[in-house]
């Protein structure tokens, strides 16, 4: 857990210096999270592999590249953004784009290294919940305020789908742990109906067709630098997410691939339709125009 620890000790320290330096502050600010953020991507490089809670949480050596490639990312939208923060609509909020940005991104650590499926669950939710004021950051604009409230009720129904297909799991497996499931997995109608639910709800956080139609408004409406970490970054790490929960726990079951190579022909579906049909550039982000977001695990 070195890595989310450390994290927590960066979040702490721009929550301080965004207390004490004095404003207008937010070049210096983004200095300091850039800084802090490559020695983050140091001990990354790192790998650890340690299991802790019974294994409810696992780093792996993969999990320490992938979240690697998440702190480059946020790097990038970090180093990119400061044209963004520097307007006289955002320059006193920079702190809070800083703190929130790298609350998902402590989120996303938890998913990656999840052993369970609790573990995963609050990963998830701890990635979504400060996305949806990333999202609304501008919320004087029309269509941010729109989106924000787009994410955050299209947030509420899928996490609903998915605590309800994870209760059915537990009642009918007796454990959430992705290590105890394939044994504890026999394939009953109950246990089927409990998958769909949660992979349905998921399918609404990774935008999957056909539960996609709530992104391109959410990316239209989020200031640039949100929308690209969004379409690139959270759905890296839920694509990762993905991958991992389909290889431990769906595949000892029943073979995945259909799964999600059948979604991948979809996608490319909609991408074609999509990018006959939309221009703003914005909206060309989302991964339901991106199939190979899941062309990738195949």
């Amino acid at each position: 857990m070195q890595a989310e620890i450390s994290l927590a000790v960066i979040l702490i320290i721009i929550l301080l210096a965004d207390l004490i330096l004095k404003a207008p502050h937010h070049k210096a600010l983004q200095t300091l999270t850039c800084t802090l953020m490559v020695v983050q991507l140091i001990l990354n490089l790192v790998p650890v592999n340690q299991e802790l809670f019974g294994g409810m949480y696992n780093s792996t050596t993969m999990a320490s590249v992938v979240k690697t490639i998440l702190t480059a990312g946020t790097l990038l939208v970090f180093m990119q953004s400061g044209r963004w923060l520097s307007g006289e609509d955002t320059r006193h909020k920079a702190g809070e784009f800083y703190l929130l940005t790298l609350s998902t991104l402590l989120g996303m650590y938890f998913m990656v290294s999840a052993g369970s499926f609790i573990l995963f669950y609050v990963g998830l939710e701890l990635a979504s919940i400060p996305m949806v004021c990333l999202i609304a950051f501008d919320k004087y604009r029309h269509h941010s305020a729109e989106a924000g409230a787009k994410f955050i009720l299209s947030s509420m129904f899928s996490s609903a789908l998915m605590l309800y297909g994870l209760s059915l799991v537990y009642g009918t497996c007796g454990t959430t742990y992705f290590a105890d499931l394939p044994q504890a997995l026999t394939g009953t109608p109950l246990q089927l109906m409990a998958m769909v639910f949660f992979f349905a709800g998921l399918g609404f956080k990774l935008s999957l067709v056909p539960f996609h139609m709530w992104t391109p408004d959410a990316y239209q409406g989020a200031p640039t630098p949100v929308s690209g970490y969004l379409s690139v970054i959270s759905k890296g790490a839920a694509a990762f997410a993905l991958m991992n929960i389909l290889l431990k726990v769906v595949t000892p079951m029943t073979p995945a691939e259909s799964l999600y190579s059948n979604d991948g022909r979809m996608g490319t579906d909609v991408e074609c339709h999509h990018c006959t049909h939309h221009h703003h550039r914005q909206r060309l982000r989302h991964p339901a125009a991106r199939p190979e977001t899941i062309h990738g695990l195949q």
